[in-house]
């Protein structure tokens, strides 16, 4: 046994995963979880079996071998890298450095349809584990030179890739710059996640609201792209991360492009009025109920008092109580298989909800209100913005227990002051309402047609001019 080899098995505690074996004065060593024992069947033992002249077998395969990814070694501290990325290591007597060649096996599922960011109209694929299939799903839709892929390894342990793509004669050279510093400060044992990176990215200022966007659509990052933005790609992930994100970003959908303008603009006038009630509703109910029952007019109010003669609780508990439950069969259906977290979900609220009415805990209208509050959040399919919602939902909540509709417009206010000091990368995170711009407006609420859709955001690029398109001044 070569010496070298001998050295790497007991580094790696002779797991029962490797495999070596030596012919013709060469030997070899592999991780079978990894990789492929038909491509080193097929490539490498004939090669070595069949050759003529021992001496200078070494040379002869790395010139000769029928293999792309050949790798000349000189440090045996790669060879673990290597190893666990399904290649086959070679060694030969008399010769101080060693071949590392790919002979990878396939452990990652094929490129399939987004279960997550599901669209009607649209590209069906989404990005996968594999990190070359990932660059090979934007490289198929942006056939530019100036697409650039940047590579790393982080996590001492791990050293897994993380990929930085941009357009380099329309991304920002500083928002580069940052991000690859960031990326390069990052010392900790390993990265398994892209959320991992994502809390680096937003550690300086900390934010219940997301200030990266995370997509397993292709499509939705190139559209970035295009527009001047950055995307991170990790390897094992099948989410990448988008940056800068702005809260705008998180009301929109790669879909809006795909449809008619009017048909798109409607959408995101129904994303934001969603926002507004899922966040507003059970606040200004608890409000209404308990403080500013002027405000309801007579018929309503006798009908709701009579729902909630015989409820026990006070109004702000018998809000605050089933959105508990609501929650709870929420978090039920995603944990759940999939099979039967739907039917679950929907059997529990039908007789959770009936239970409650009959026995007298809850009052019909806070079902409904309860309801309303849920299914406008389901517009979001980001689940750092929902969570962010939720938190919100509750600050308005408790704002209201004690001051009915003075605790909204404060707790309105503090949102409002809290959004528009988030930054990302020097970006301001209500763009393009705060600071106010007209024209970017045209692609936020109201989307215009592709003919007229001339100049990128000018907050991202200064290269604003789309390719092929005359502009107006």
């Amino acid at each position: 046994m070569h010496p070298i080899i001998q050295n790497i098995k007991e580094k790696l505690g002779n797991s029962s995963d490797i495999v070596e074996r030596t012919i013709n004065n060469l030997s070899y060593i592999y991780l079978e979880s990894v990789a492929s024992d038909d491509k080193i069947s097929l490539y490498l033992n004939e090669s070595i079996i069949t050759a003529t002249d021992i001496d200078t077998l070494f040379t002869n395969l790395n010139n000769k071998l029928y293999n792309s990814h050949i790798v000349i070694l000189n440090n045996i501290d790669d060879a673990y890298y290597y190893l666990s990325s399904g290649y086959t290591c070679l060694f030969m007597e008399n010769e101080d450095s060693y071949l590392a060649i790919e002979t990878k096996s396939k452990l990652d599922r094929g490129v399939t349809e987004s279960s997550s960011e599901p669209l009607i109209r649209g590209p069906k694929d989404s990005f996968t584990e594999n990190n070359a299939t990932n660059i090979g799903l934007i490289r198929k839709r942006i056939k530019d030179y100036n697409l650039h892929f940047d590579e790393q390894k982080i996590g001492r342990r791990t050293k897994t890739k993380v990929t930085i793509s941009y357009i380099d004669d329309i991304a920002d050279k500083k928002r580069i710059s940052i991000i690859k510093q960031v990326l390069k400060q990052i010392d900790i044992d390993g990265i398994l996640d892209s959320g991992y990176i994502r809390d680096y990215l937003e550690k300086k200022q900390k934010s219940s609201f997301p200030k990266v966007i995370s997509t397993e659509r292709p499509d939705l990052a190139c559209i970035n792209l295009l527009n001047g933005k950055i995307i991170i790609l990790v390897e094992n992930c099948p989410t990448v991360l988008i940056i800068p994100a702005t809260f705008d970003d998180f009301l929109k959908s790669s879909e809006d492009y795909y449809l008619k303008p009017i048909n798109a603009t409607f959408s995101r006038i129904i994303r934001y009025i969603s926002f507004i009630i899922t966040i507003l509703t059970p606040a200004l109910y608890i409000a209404f109920m308990t403080f500013n029952q002027e405000m309801i007019p007579d018929q309503l109010l006798i009908s709701l008092a009579t729902q909630r003669s015989q409820v026990p609780f006070p109004t702000f508990i018998e809000v605050f109580l089933y959105i508990i439950i609501f929650e709870i069969l929420r978090e039920a259906d995603i944990r759940s298989p999939s099979v039967s977290g739907a039917s679950m979900s929907i059997v529990g609220a039908l007789v959770l909800g009936d239970a409650s009415v009959a026995a007298g805990l809850v009052s019909p209208i806070v079902i409904i209100v309860v309801a309303i509050t849920s299914i406008c959040e389901l517009v979001f399919s980001d689940m750092d913005m929902a969570n962010a919602i939720r938190q919100w939902r509750m600050i308005f909540i408790f704002s209201t227990i004690f001051t009915g509709i003075i605790g909204i417009v404060a707790a309105g206010l503090i949102l409002i002051i809290k959004l528009a000091s988030i930054e990302t990368l020097d970006t301001p995170y209500l763009i393009p309402f705060s600071p106010l711009n007209k024209n970017l407006i045209k692609d936020s609420i109201f989307l215009s047609g592709a003919n007229k859709r001339k100049f990128r955001p000018n907050y991202l690029t200064m290269n604003q001019k789309k390719v092929g398109e005359e502009c107006e001044n």
